[in-house]
């Protein structure tokens, strides 16, 4: 320090940058300023400065920061010094001077700590309320995205500096916005003590609890190499903090591969609750242990999940509006009175003087696969709980009916999305024959479920009210796919009740007629999106779409062109694969006035050529002409003016390969090079799935193709050995690769190995070539879904266990013709694989040959199919089936397996969750080439015998295809 003669209420500060010491190529030169003028200061230049002399006014200094009122105010000799020198981060510096000379820092998240430092260290307070202000309000802006690296740098510097708020408001944040940093590569960067305290905050919001199990899993499968914990450490002991009683059934079943004992604790929670929810939540709330079974609720809570969660009754959304003090003995005297009224009463009913929670932020549920959740006993706790829902997904429910959705529509004005889905029907008329048809209506026993009766009597009641007094709702999206309970008049109450629908998906609804279809759309003039698929959509329907329907109303397009006042000019999706009741006409009608249109799916359909060159859109993004009989000159025409086509789809077209379909100009084209690299030059495809008509003739071919995330190669493709070897080199970014009829080899496995790091989707299906068990030694890591069907012939169980170590991630599992296993194989399946929940196994040795019991362990599963694996399945496997997996939907069998003849069927109340069953029937056929041996006969498919439960009836089906 050195002193200066000034006035007596300045000093003279000279601000050094320790690192300009060492820094050459920093100017020697020193930049003089006044505080005076401190809202006209450089900043950026001052920092080009090795030092920097600033006039400041003592008193200010003194009455501002602490570290100046004691250098400047002490009864020590350098106290009266006019010239102080200071060494500190020049920015920081500067920073703190311009605030205690009245200017207004703008704090960001980059220079927030160096502040807040500086700030701390000379002991400015009025900047640390600046800091923490501008801290907190940053953490709780809704919507604002804090980068992570900022938030643990801040934690870190928080604790080492024991400043209490911001480690506070740290973990305060990610518990809030938990859903999008668990988005983040830098998530497992988070500190051990800081996700442990977020996951303990009050106001912890997710959307399940799946969400967070597989979020603490990602955490430490990336930390068990590092020095954040170790196999061994007691910090795993965090996935204790998992509600284990609000895990979906496949989840919690595929823990048990590498966390066996938390999967399972998981899976015999589940059973229990299953068998009696009533008895183990009582007992929780009297051993003051409710919050296991509470759903994680926030008002910052935007959606909730609960899919999968085959146990889940509406005593959970009871618990969901339970008044949160309930820790008080009074009030819990008072909830377990109530509880034993409404077990006297079959109802649950609050008292009055009960406080519910309600939680109004909540605009989304999902409660897909939940079949003991009854609409009608949960509906009145959905109304306290989320009063503002507007998005309820409900698939594979069974149990939920048509009158369900008008209930909907009543108890909730603000619902805009429905989804309703169930398994659509495996014998489709377009693509099946049917030999014989009955149906069987359910009888309501006397001993039916009290949540059932209740359901019934109150969705009479409204279904009633809601028809005679109908009131236009505001629901724009509405899904009831493979919904066979929906006739015509149920069309008709729909258009009657949503006015505003603007997305329509009833694919599958084989009972609906063309007419009842063209009623609902000359109803719903908002219509921009109709998924029709395997529907009696045809001539009808057609009319209404190009009729001028829109002329009268105010929903008209400002457009000049002749089409613009139909329906089919806006039209943005249309699906109606399957559709055989639309003639070429109509389509080519149908085509002629599209404008709008994105998303065409025409598949198994009679379009043709004229009706493609007819077509008028330039929007298209998503096409599929499989199973067609169009052109591929017709077919280059419209990929030539919707160039902003992502996804092509073209397998099963014969005709495509033929040369006389296209013009000379074309054939010459093509002997250059395959109309694939054409179809590319025209767009930047990510899905494609074709066959006949496509090559791929060099390895140039594939360069535009680069972008491809879906890949289907089928029938009548010829890419060639040597291109689907470089195929994954050239397409890295591929998801899903599925080859049928090709040739293929370990070579080609090798370079799926090297290259394809995302790959989730493998299915070879009849193909050929020298494929070996070297297959199964290739590491697909992210494979979920997994099927080779008529592939490996030579597979052992000693390959199939290597497969499951190679790929552990699998989830859908088919294998067809591996005629080498045996008994075996099911506990190296069930082993390698415990959250399966797809299973095929067809001609597969011996494998049901002394039963089924192994399989069962994979608890998870939806689809079951075991067919021509060993008579070893006894009579009663399907009831058996149905109890043992609650998510069972689809069996399929054969009665080849059936040890005593044949299979017996489960009653209504029996099937459980199960949807689906089929039985397939075979007959011996003289073989010609041999007469003097047992082998002369062999077993050929006879028919399939179809038995389907819904919300109302049993059908039994008979069908000559094997299904």
């Amino acid at each position: 320090m050195a002193s200066a003669t000034t006035d007596g209420d300045d000093v003279v500060l000279e601000l050094i940058d320790p690192s300009a010491v060492q820094n050459e190529l920093r100017p020697e030169k020193v930049t003089s300023i006044s505080t005076s003028g401190v809202e006209n200061w450089n900043v950026g230049l001052l920092l080009q400065s090795p030092s920097v002399k600033v006039r400041a006014n003592r008193n200010r200094l003194v009455e501002q920061s602490a570290y100046f009122r004691g250098l400047l105010c002490g009864s020590f000799s350098e106290s009266s010094l006019a010239h102080v020198s200071i060494r500190w981060n020049l920015e920081a510096l500067v920073h703190v001077l311009q605030f205690i000379h009245g200017f207004h820092l703008h704090i960001t998240s980059n220079n927030f700590l160096l502040i807040l430092e500086a700030a701390l260290y000379f002991g400015v307070e009025s900047l640390l309320l600046e800091c923490e202000s501008w801290f907190q309000q940053m953490t709780l802006a809704e919507g604002q995205q804090i980068p992570m690296d900022t938030v643990i740098e801040a934690w870190n510097f928080g604790l080492e500096q024991g400043i209490g708020f911001v480690p506070e408001l740290c973990k305060g944040y990610l518990a809030r916005n938990f859903a999008w940093v668990t988005s983040l590569n830098s998530f497992p960067d988070i500190p051990y003590d800081l996700l442990h305290s977020c996951i303990e905050h009050p106001l912890l919001t997710l959307d399940s609890e799946r969400h967070l199990c597989e979020a603490l899993l990602i955490w430490l499968s990336d930390n068990r190499r590092s020095s954040q914990c170790s196999s061994d450490d007691s910090k795993f002991d965090i996935l204790r903090k998992v509600r284990i009683s609000l895990l979906p059934l496949e989840f919690a079943a595929g823990l048990r591969r590498d966390f066996s004992q938390l999967g399972e604790e998981g899976i015999c929670t589940i059973l229990d609750l299953m068998k009696d929810s009533f008895s183990i939540i009582l007992a929780a709330l009297v051993g003051d242990k409710l919050d296991d079974f509470r759903i994680r609720l926030t008002e910052y809570s935007e959606k909730i999940s609960l899919a999968g969660c085959v146990h889940i009754t509406a005593l959970f959304l009871f618990l969901v509006v339970l008044p949160s003090d309930l820790d008080m003995t009074a009030k819990k005297r008072m909830v377990l009175s109530e509880l034993d009224n409404c077990t006297a009463n079959n109802r649950y009913v609050l008292g009055k003087s009960l406080m519910t929670m309600s939680y109004k932020s909540v605009r989304e549920m999902d409660i897909s696969k939940c079949p003991k959740l009854y609409f009608g006993s949960a509906v009145k706790w959905l109304l306290l709980a989320f009063p503002s829902l507007s998005i309820l997904r409900a698939s594979h429910c069974s149990q939920l009916k048509i009158e369900d959705f008008y209930c909907l529509l009543q108890k909730f004005p603000l619902i805009t999305e429905v989804d309703m889905t169930v398994d659509t029907s495996p014998f489709l008329p377009a693509k099946v024959s049917v030999v014989s048809m009955s149906s069987d209506k359910y009888r309501v026993a006397s001993t039916t479920p009290y949540a059932m009766l209740e359901e019934n009597s109150l969705l009479l009641n409204v279904a009633k009210t809601s028809l005679e007094n109908p009131a236009m709702s505001n629901i724009s999206k509405l899904t009831l796919e493979g919904r066979n309970e929906i006739n015509d008049l149920d069309l008709l109450k729909i258009s009657a009740l949503c006015g505003s629908l603007s997305y329509l998906n009833i694919k599958g609804c084989t009972m609906v007629t063309d007419m009842g279809i063209s009623k609902l759309i000359s109803k719903c003039l908002h219509i921009k999106s109709l998924i029709l698929s395997y529907t009696s959509f045809g001539q009808s329907s057609v009319g209404v779409l190009c009729s001028d329907l829109l002329l009268t109303s105010n929903l008209t397009e400002v457009s000049d062109h002749k089409y613009s006042c139909t329906m089919a000019f806006r039209l943005q999706q249309l699906h109606i694969d399957g559709c055989k009741g639309i003639d070429q006409n109509s389509i080519s009608q149908l085509m002629c006035r599209m404008y709008m249109l994105k998303i065409l799916m025409l598949r198994g359909t009679s379009v043709t050529d004229d009706a493609l060159y007819d077509f008028l859109g330039s929007f298209l993004e998503s096409l599929d002409v499989s199973e067609t009989m169009v052109s591929m000159q017709a077919l280059m025409s419209v990929v030539r003016r919707n160039t902003g086509i992502r996804c092509l789809k073209a397998t099963g077209c014969t005709k495509l390969n033929r040369p006389d379909t296209y013009d000379l100009a074309s054939a010459v084209t093509a002997n250059h090079k395959g109309y694939l690299f054409e179809l590319s030059q025209h767009c930047i495809l990510e899905e494609v799935a074709f066959g006949w008509g496509f090559s791929i003739l060099s390895v140039e071919e594939l360069v535009p193709l680069s972008r491809l995330r879906f890949i289907t190669i089928g029938l009548g493709a010829s890419p060639g050995h040597h291109v689907l070897c470089l195929l994954p080199k050239m397409c890295p970014l591929l998801e899903s690769v599925i080859l049928i009829f090709q040739v293929i080899s370990d070579r080609i496995f090798r370079s799926i190995q090297e290259s394809l790091k995302n790959l989730k989707v493998l299915q070879l299906c009849c193909c050929l070539g020298d494929l070996t068990s070297f297959a199964c030694k290739i590491s697909m890591p992210q494979l979920r879904i997994l099927r080779l069907e008529w592939v490996t012939p030579w597979m052992t169980n000693n390959d199939l266990a290597i497969l499951t170590k190679n790929c552990p991630n699998v989830v859908e599992f088919s294998l067809s013709g591996c005629k080498l296993l045996d008994s075996a194989s099911q506990e190296i399946i069930s082993n390698g694989w415990p959250g399966l929940t797809f299973i095929h196994l067809e001609e597969c040795g011996k494998i049901t040959l002394d039963g089924v019991s192994f399989l069962f362990n994979c608890i998870a599963i939806e689809d079951f199919l075991l067919r021509h694996n060993g008579k070893g399945i006894e009579r009663n496997f399907i009831y058996e089936a149905a109890s043992k997996l609650p998510l069972l939907r689809k069996l399929a069998l054969d009665l080849c397996d059936a040890c005593e003849g044949g299979f017996d069927s489960p009653s209504h109340a029996e099937r459980c969750f199960l949807s689906t069953v089929m039985i397939s029937r075979c007959k011996s056929q003289k073989c010609a080439f041999d007469s003097q041996t047992m082998e002369a006969f062999r077993s050929v498919h006879k028919e399939t015998i179809v038995i389907e439960w819904d919300c109302k009836e049993v059908r039994t089906t008979v069908v000559k295809e094997r299904i």
